[in-house]
């Protein structure tokens, strides 16, 4: 029971990992293709100590290009260096 149980939770998490995914890059110029409700870290030195700058797709133009929102938010864990 218990190992049905815990392959069970296993694959749920598998299957919803993706969805709270977040990519990093060093420079803002690394991200090629944005999309909607994507969210990307940016680690470019710009926001204040313990803060990363998120740049996420918020809306489609008319263009087809996605619209980018840029803001600093507070750095998820810990830094290694």
């Amino acid at each position: 029971m218990r190992a049905t149980l815990a392959l069970g939770l296993l694959a749920a998490l598998t299957v919803t990992a993706p969805a709270f995914a977040v990519d990093q890059v060093s420079r803002e110029e690394d991200i090629v293709e944005l999309r909607l409700g994507q969210r990307i870290w940016v680690d470019d030195g710009s926001c204040p100590t313990g803060q990363i700058k998120e740049v996420m797709g918020t809306t489609l133009a008319a263009n087809g290009n996605v619209a980018r929102v840029k803001k600093c938010v507070p750095r998820g864990g810990t830094r290694v260096r």
